[in-house]
């Protein structure tokens, strides 16, 4: 009998040592080392078994060089953020809180397929899955539910069924009989996602993965996990929101800017194909602090609110809270205020919400933000028909902002009757034949201006 290797493994980060340290190298944190059974079988022997199996090498000028079509998911909004459609021997892992509809997307997106699917769930009883497939309200007898958690019993079923999409919940709950350790160690979630991107790569069958997190919002397991996958999708929200995001943060077969929008109903997520609808919000009367900023997800427009609270501050420190927007961001805004406009906003206390529940990075929201702040300053609400579009500089400029037609043309379909834009974008754009008025400002203080010059 060969010798049992043993290592140190962080829980955390995934870091191996050779003995037990206290605190992590890597990642530093305290007490997270835990000791694991690497290997406990003869390695020469194993790898007689499986030399006859292993693939050949070829010269790159015999390989095909054709596109293989994308596997259409029947989700718009699934297809979007993958970039068309799901690559056939992708693996793809999909993470997210506790909760959040993780299950409930991937098995609805395997009932809508017309393919031969494959459900393995070590979380969940075949009982279980059923009641959430008939709170759907979608039939499909294409898709296989299989619970178990040992890979070597998965793999055979792979090889009976040939399925052409296989869905694991969660690689946290599998094993491999190879190793000696708990299900969900670093061990055993890196050795069980190897051996199926193996099994994906070698029948071209694209494998679905979905992993946990952590407290901190990570991606639970070794970080290797994140680079052995094609894609790593995030599905986050609010749960004092019904609407969910899918977001892409590694994607090498698209883009990572797209973003997947649903809403969490009785009967499953529903896709919303305009962001718009739910980023609104409908009022009766104009209020102060309210602006509208044209938005860039990927490729896809959509207009939010923004909404700013500017009072004084009650204690000696003044407070500068963010939902949505970066604050460093929102400082440096502020410091542009007070520098180039005379603002003194030291002493105040400033609040900003992106509403829906939404995270946006898009610099072009800098002079809606601009604009929601400086109307809870003179409280003077803005027309609610208005929406801003411009990037601000450290000198208050207002910058040029990319994609300003497709901006233009989201404002107008939804019936905004002004769009405020940098002086600088005007080139290329006919304002003359837009149903909408679009006035160009180069300073923030021509903002100012402009909006409050007539109340």
């Amino acid at each position: 009998m060969a010798k049992t290797q043993t290592a140190f493994f962080c829980q955390n980060c995934g870091a191996q040592s050779s003995k037990w340290i206290g605190r992590c190298n890597s990642c530093g944190e305290w007490n997270t080392y835990v000791e694991e059974v690497i290997h406990r079988d003869n390695k020469h022997d194993a790898w007689q078994k499986i030399s006859s199996l292993l693939p050949k090498p070829r010269p790159i000028t015999e390989i095909s060089s054709e596109v293989q079509d994308r596997l259409n998911t029947n989700n718009q909004e699934f297809n979007r953020v993958l970039g068309g459609g799901l690559v056939p021997g992708s693996v793809i892992l999909v993470g997210g809180e506790p909760g959040i509809g993780k299950s409930t997307l991937m098995l609805q997106i395997a009932l809508n397929l017309p393919l031969k699917v494959l459900y393995i769930s070590g979380e969940e009883s075949q009982e279980q899955i059923l009641m959430r497939a008939k709170r759907l309200g979608i039939h499909n007898p294409n898709c296989y539910l299989y619970n178990e958690t040992t890979v070597q019993n998965i793999a055979r079923y792979l090889g009976e069924m040939e399925p052409q999409l296989v869905v694991v919940d969660s690689i946290q709950t599998l094993t491999t009989e190879s190793i000696d350790s708990t299900a969900g160690s670093i061990s055993q979630v890196r050795e069980c996602a190897a051996q199926l991107q193996k099994f994906a790569k070698q029948t071209h069958t694209p494998v679905v993965l979905i992993g946990h997190i952590t407290k901190d919002g990570m991606l639970a397991g070794p970080k290797i996990l994140e680079h052995m996958v094609d894609t790593v999708l995030q599905f986050e929200g609010d749960r004092h929101y019904g609407y969910r995001i899918l977001r892409a943060m590694k994607n090498r077969f698209g883009s990572t800017a797209e973003l997947g929008i649903y809403e969490m109903t009785n009967s499953g997520l529903r896709e919303v194909s305009n962001p718009s609808e739910i980023l609104l919000s409908q009022r009766e009367e104009e209020m102060s602090g309210i602006s509208i900023a044209a938005n860039i997800e990927g490729m896809r427009p959509m207009l939010i609110e923004i909404q700013a609270l500017v009072s004084s501050a009650v204690y000696g420190t003044p407070q500068r809270s963010t939902t949505g927007f970066d604050p460093r961001r929102l400082n440096m805004l502020l410091a542009v205020l007070e520098k180039r406009m005379g603002f003194h906003l030291g002493a105040k206390d400033v609040f900003l919400n992106i509403t829906g529940g939404i995270r946006v990075d898009d610099p072009a929201i800098d002079m809606a933000v601009i604009a929601s702040v400086l109307s809870s300053v003179e409280d003077i609400p803005i027309n609610h028909k208005t929406c801003f579009a411009g990037e601000v500089g450290l000198s208050g400029e207002i910058r040029t902002v990319n994609k300003i037609d497709q901006r233009i043309a989201e404002a107008q379909k939804l019936g905004f009757e002004k769009i405020y834009i940098s002086k600088y974008n005007l080139k290329g754009i006919d304002t003359a034949r837009s149903d909408i008025e679009i006035i160009p400002v180069a300073r923030v203080n021509e903002l100012h201006r402009f909006l409050f010059k007539l109340r």
